[in-house]
Parts: C-alpha cells; sequence; structure tokens
C-alpha cells in the first residue's frame, strides 16, 4: 500500500498511553506478565478506574495547540480490557472512551489513530499455542504460551474470532485513520494471519495507515527510547517516553529535560521522521491528561523532501512567524517554523522530516541549539549549522534486530561514539 501523505506530513503527533493500570501506578500489562504485581492485585484497579474526568474536547484542543496533526489512543493494552464498550470478551470499562475522543480530534482537523495489542494476557483462550522455532525447553509464561504437548488449535480459533470482532468494531465505529498495533512478538505472522486482519481491516478504511506491528502489513518502522544510529529504510517512527514510563507512574519523576528533547527530535528529524506524544493520567486515572507524564515519538520520512519542524517549533498552520532567523548557515535551505512555548508535556511527542537522503533545519525561539549528531546520521540542529561542542547529555543509541522496528538501546555519554555496543 502506498503511504498516505497525511502521515508524511504529520510532524506531530500524540499518543495517548491510558488503561487502568494508572490507577495504581504500576506497569501497565508487565506488572502481572512478569509477576511483579499478582494478576488480582493487577485487576482490582478495573472497579476504581473512574475516567470522572474525561474531557476529550480539552485534550484535542491541547494538541491542535502544540502543532499536532494526528493522536493514537490505546484502546486495548495487553492486559486485555476495552476502553470501548465491546460485546467481545468479558473485560471492558463498561463505557465508550473511544467515540469522544475520535470526534473530539476530528473537529480539530486532527487524524485518529487507535492502538491495539495482538496480545491479550487475560483472555482464556489466548495461552493455547506458542510461536513455532519456540526452544521447548525456554521456560513457558502462563499468560501466553503453553508447552507444545499442551496445544489446543481450537482455542486458537476461538480466540482469533474474538480478536476479529473486536477490530470489526473500531474500524467500523470509529474509521480509524491509523492502526498502532502491538505484541506481534508472542506469535508468527501466520498464527496472527496478519494478511487476513490486513485484509478486513481495510475493507473497511481502505485508507488506513499501519505501523510496522502488522508485519509484512505494515507501512512504517517503529523504534522505541532511542533515535537509531543508521534510520531505518522508508517512513520511521520514534516512540519516546518524557520520564521512564509509558503509561502513568506516580512515582516516576525523572522527567527528561528540555535540553534532552530538542536533541532527540533533532536526531529524529535528522534521521528522516515525524514526532508524536502521549499521556496517561496519574492519581485515580480519572483523565485529563498528565502534564507530566510521558512523551511517545514517532517519525515517518517522506523521501526527497525537506519538511517543517513543527514538532520542535509549533504549529505551521496558524501561520506564526515568530521565529528568529537562524544564525550563519552555511548548509541546506532553511525552513520556516512557528513558535509555540514548549511541547505539550502531556503527551509522548513525535517528529517528522524528510527522509535519510535529505536533511532539515529549523530554529526555535528562546531554545537551545541541540548539539551535532553522531557522524554517522544526518545532522540537524535547531538554531545553527555550525557544529557544538559534546555535551555531556546521555542520549540511548539504538540498533535495528530486523524491521519490524525492534531495536536494542544503550544510553551512552553522547561524546563516546567509540563506545556504543549493541545489547
Amino acid at each position: 500500500m502506498t503511504m498516505q501523505p497525511w502521515f508524511t506530513d504529520a510532524k506531530l503527533g500524540i499518543f495517548i498511553h491510558w488503561g487502568i493500570y494508572a490507577v495504581d501506578g504500576v506497569q501497565e500489562s508487565w506488572s502481572f506478565y512478569d509477576d511483579i504485581v499478582p494478576y488480582d492485585q493487577y485487576m482490582s484497579q478495573f472497579d476504581r478506574f473512574t475516567a470522572s474526568r474525561y474531557d476529550p474536547r480539552d485534550w484535542a484542543k491541547l494538541f491542535a495547540r502544540a502543532g499536532a496533526r494526528y493522536a493514537v489512543l490505546t484502546s486495548r493494552h495487553h492486559d486485555g480490557v476495552a476502553l470501548w464498550d465491546t460485546a467481545h470478551g468479558d473485560l471492558n470499562v463498561g463505557r465508550d472512551l473511544i467515540a469522544g475522543y475520535a470526534d473530539a480530534l476530528r473537529e480539530q482537523g486532527l487524524k485518529v489513530g487507535l492502538y491495539y495489542s495482538h496480545s491479550d494476557w487475560s483472555h482464556p483462550d489466548y495461552a493455547s499455542t506458542r510461536k513455532p522455532g519456540r526452544p521447548p525447553d525456554l521456560e513457558d509464561n502462563r499468560y501466553s504460551e503453553v508447552a507444545a504437548e499442551d496445544e489446543d488449535l481450537d482455542a486458537w480459533e476461538r480466540f482469533l474470532a474474538y480478536r476479529d470482532g473486536q477490530i470489526r468494531e473500531l474500524t467500523q465505529r470509529y474509521e480509524p485513520d491509523l492502526m498502532w498495533f502491538d505484541g506481534e512478538w508472542d506469535r508468527s505472522e501466520e498464527q496472527w494471519r496478519i494478511h487476513d486482519l490486513a485484509a478486513m481491516i481495510r475493507s473497511e478504511v481502505p485508507d488506513v495507515v499501519f505501523n510496522a506491528r502488522m508485519l509484512s502489513e505494515g507501512d512504517y518502522a517503529t523504534p522505541e527510547q532511542g533515535a537509531p544510529v543508521v534510520p531505518p529504510e522508508g517512513p520511521w517512527e520514534l516512540c519516546l517516553t518524557i520520564n521512564d514510563s509509558w503509561g502513568h507512574q506516580h512515582h516516576d519523576h525523572n522527567h527528561k529535560s528540555v535540553d534532552q528533547l530538542i536533541r532527540y527530535f533533532t536526531e529524529t528529524i535528522g534521521g528522516g521522521a515525524t514526532c508524536s506524544s502521549a499521556s496517561a493520567r496519574g492519581r485515580t486515572a480519572r483523565s485529563r491528561p498528565n502534564r507530566r507524564s510521558a512523551w511517545k515519538g514517532s517519525a515517518t520520512g517522506s523521501p526527497g523532501t525537506r519538511k517543517r519542524c513543527t514538532a520542535l517549533c509549533g504549529d505551521s498552520r496558524r501561520g506564526t512567524t515568530t521565529a528568529r532567523a537562524p544564525s550563519r548557515r552555511t548548509a541546506a535551505p532553511s525552513t520556516s517554523c512557528s513558535s509555540t512555548p514548549h511541547a505539550p508535556r502531556s503527551t509522548s511527542a513525535a517528529c517528522s522530516a524528510g527522509s535519510a537522503g535529505s536533511r532539515s533545519w529549523a530554529a526555535a525561539p528562546n531554545w537551545p541549539t541541540a548539539s551535532p549528531v553522531a557522524s554517522t546520521r544526518r545532522r540537524a540542529s535547531c538554531g545553527s549549522s555550525r557544529p557544538r561542542p559534546r555535551t555531556s547529555i546521555r542520549t540511548p543509541r539504538c540498533w535495528p534486530s530486523n524491521w519490524n522496528g525492534n531495536w536494542s538501546c544503550t544510553a551512552e555519554p553522547a561524546g563516546s561514539d567509540e563506545s556504543l555496543r549493541k545489547r
């Protein structure tokens, strides 16, 4: 499928990582999967998840002011709890928290994205098979797989019918512009029946965009938590949290500095990407986006073009022209940017620019100039094209393990390119 132009032009999107896990501030889904929190204790958040201050119109207005062009909401994470009143399965919040979100985005002219996990670690028929080639002596997790001799393929068929029913509801009710899948590692492409799933979705929404976790049907790659040393081929997205957590965790105050976020943005843009942002509400998950939550970045490349850095400099649609002129540019034509005081801290952010074969430059008023990226990366700076001395900002570097957007990362001092190592 041809990539939709709106996505490669998006620059900034918002990713809202929200679910019952925000009530106690525990890690989303993985906390019970890894036996950090007992399953019953994790699910006790269910009855305390009220969404009493759910205000998607306020969210959408904030996103539009930030210059975002789309947003993504976690409709169902690996824990199996749906944020809409689905007729399939027993776990949902008892009301529709997606319709208001989708309507509010479209009122602001934003594209609608929905996250959905292939995996459901709560469904009784999910842990009924295992991924082919998985070593028989490797310990099985009771939430996701069974030993080969205990496989129940009839149960797996029931699970796929459940999944297809939920996906059909999402596409028919909300007609999402983007489907952001996750959890694909648990099974093979054939077990997921990815081609059939993609065909079903496109029969309802022909121009839908898929991330790479739709495997061979994916439209763009999705590295997380660090700018890749070598940008992926084609469109891609950087997923980056503002602190150390995807969902809201009450104790996590380790927020990245503005300098670090600007560097991430410029490196993403220089590598040919778009930015998107995400947040979850804290305390009782009552739902106004938490302004000190998580940023998640998505980056999309657009071959042979130079993009405007709205993620850094504001909303180009509003026509503001207050950005100061870049100083002494010696390479690459300049781009005009509008300005905002800062990107919204309530969400996770993503930057978009040209492909790896083009450079993008931007000037952001009153913001520090980012130090240049590693010599193996395309260069981009906010404010000046001149190289600046290396700083001590610790920037994770990542390496692709495959096209699906799975990356291994390690944080190293920005000036220590020789110390980069693959994990």
